[in-house]
């Protein structure tokens, strides 16, 4: 069956809050299901919007739902705000459990969920700004509002919708269980801190597809998250054939990173115009292990000398503590294979070891890489970023192909680099390997 919204009272007149109109329909659909649509050619403004089992949203084409420009119209719970203003900025400090107070479209305990169709979600995130720079906007509290806050639901399926204006995570899956997201675009401000694109935390057999992800910080984000420990690991996950550009990191993991990464396979994807390519934050005591990346183009450039983190690797492993006593996890088995790189950088790989001196990223695979590094920007190149941090995050070293601390069994085949003449000025030599062990290939 299908339940239009304008049947349940629903203006469209882009400025009425219909949320209460759109819950009714939902409420409805549940009952017997099938679609809830919102009509083409119009505008919802709307509130908070719950999502139940057996219901799909489908948004016809030209049809907008567009937050609404009062925050109250957000506080799903009635809950006393508790949102703070940022005392520093977010790309100094932004420790997450996982569960923010303002929620827009949100689902919990649920399953059979479709969100589909060629129409627009939009986030309306001028209404969160703090901060605003050229080359960075923070928000007015942290953490802000996800477009899409979905836990625990099984069999949930995005399609082909655009969204747009997110001032935080946009689609934020939390314990989620046999996703498809497929074909979607999401368009956020690159200057906005926090917007990423797709972050599937303690999530479970995931297909990410087809899409097109421009924002910031990153664009697929994998994460554990503190307060979501119950669904356990983050793993059995496949991201192909998209498109990604991020003032960030493209495909990340981390930082939040309680539990473990595994079974992760990303392919056949486009990297462009991104601060930072494919970046391993390991930074609790969760660990990643058993990924590929494979078939993979990469372009990068720096784009502001502190806002961002990161400075233009197109790979960049990392796994050293967040804050001091963290017993941090393990990164191995990895493969890095068929990737062609456009790059201001070179790979780093930097993490720690424990108390008998046996490094924490190991065995991993490099096959058929190429670096290419030109001058791109103006921001200097002899620094290596590894925010969060609890020691020294941004150390001095000269630019590198490879730049690599406290690793074992990384094996090199076929591997490709050159610089232009002004990087080279920059290189003490294009390999700056130490207190690692069982380097082959370079």
């Amino acid at each position: 069956m299908v339940y239009n919204v304008l049947d349940y009272g629903a203006l469209g007149d882009g400025k009425t809050n219909d949320a209460a109109a759109i819950q009714k329909a939902i409420d409805a659909c549940t009952a017997t299901g099938g679609t809830v649509l919102i009509p083409g050619g119009r505008m919802f403004r709307s509130g908070s919007i719950v999502l139940k089992s057996n219901v799909e949203l489908c948004l016809e084409n030209g049809a907008v739902l567009k937050a609404s420009d009062d925050m109250e119209d957000f506080n799903l719970f009635s809950a006393a705000r508790q949102q703070a203003g940022l005392d520093v900025p977010t790309y100094e400090s932004c420790d997450y459990a996982g569960k923010p107070e303002l929620f827009f479209i949100y689902c919990c305990s649920a399953e059979n969920v479709r969100i589909t169709g060629s129409g627009t979600i939009d986030g309306n995130e001028e209404i969160f700004y703090g901060k605003v720079t050229k080359w960075h906007i923070d928000g007015s509290f942290y953490p802000r509002m996800p477009l899409f806050y979905l836990e625990d639901i099984h069999n949930l399926t995005i399609k082909d919708v655009k969204l747009t204006h997110s001032a935080f995570w946009t689609v934020h899956m939390i314990g989620c269980r046999d996703v498809l997201i497929d074909g979607i675009r999401i368009w956020n401000n690159t200057l906005l801190a926090n917007s990423d694109g797709i972050d599937p935390d303690h999530c479970q057999n995931v297909r990410i597809a087809n899409c097109f992800i421009e924002g910031a910080d990153d664009c697929i984000v994998f994460k554990n998250t503190e307060s979501a420990k119950k669904y356990g690991p983050c793993q059995n996950i496949t991201v192909s054939n998209c498109i990604l550009s991020s003032t960030s990191a493209a495909i990340k993991f981390g930082t939040e990173s309680t539990m473990l990464f595994r079974n992760i396979v990303v392919t056949g994807c486009v990297i462009r115009a991104t601060n930072r390519g494919i970046s391993l934050q390991l930074r609790d005591e969760g660990s990643i292990e058993n990924c590929v990346f494979s078939d993979i183009t990469i372009e990068t450039r720096m784009f502001s000398s502190d806002h961002w983190w990161g400075k233009g690797e197109p790979i960049a492993i990392t796994a050293v503590p967040r804050r001091p006593g963290t017993e941090i996890g393990h990164v191995r088995n990895l493969v890095f294979m068929n990737i062609m790189t456009d790059t201001e950088n070179g790979i780093t790989v930097y993490g720690t070891k424990d108390g008998e001196g046996r490094p924490n990223i190991s065995g991993i695979r490099f096959e058929n890489i190429s670096i290419d590094m030109s001058w791109k920007t103006r921001w200097p190149k002899n620094l290596h970023d590894l925010r969060p941090f609890e020691g020294k995050a941004v150390i001095e070293s000269p630019l590198a192909a490879v730049f690599m601390r406290n690793a074992g069994d990384i094996t090199f085949r076929n591997f490709r680099w050159s610089a232009d003449e002004r990087l080279r000025a920059e290189m003490a030599g294009p390999f700056d390997v130490a207190d690692s062990e069982g380097i082959e290939g370079l």
